[in-house]
């Protein structure tokens, strides 16, 4: 199975999934302890994630996949939402809230 495949089966086989680098409890950048922030915040207990610095090829495969040069990268049932920024700015306004209730 080539990245694209593995990063397709993992975006569709979970519903909250958050591509970041290091993990939720030892997140390795302010972006991705940002993301990990707010989706707790947002009560989000079904969250997968993936640490993109275990594996070069998911780390640039998932840029190449959203077309997205940055990570973290949030997706929701398969959906590509954003990054952090976007994701902040979701959250701000009760959209990510509305989305991650409706859909996960």
């Amino acid at each position: 199975m080539d990245t694209k495949e593995r990063i397709q089966q993992t975006v569709t086989g979970h519903p909250v999934v958050l591509f970041m680098k290091g993990t939720p409890d030892f997140p390795m950048c302010g972006f991705s302890a940002s993301a990990v922030q707010i989706l707790d915040t947002c009560g989000v207990k079904a969250l997968h994630t993936v640490n993109v610095l275990d594996d070069p090829e998911v780390r640039q495969g998932i840029k190449d996949y959203a077309n997205w040069p940055t990570i973290p990268q949030l997706y929701v049932n398969g959906e590509f939402v954003g990054g952090s920024d976007i994701m902040k700015e979701m959250y701000q306004s009760g959209e990510l809230q509305k989305l991650l209730e409706e859909k996960a």
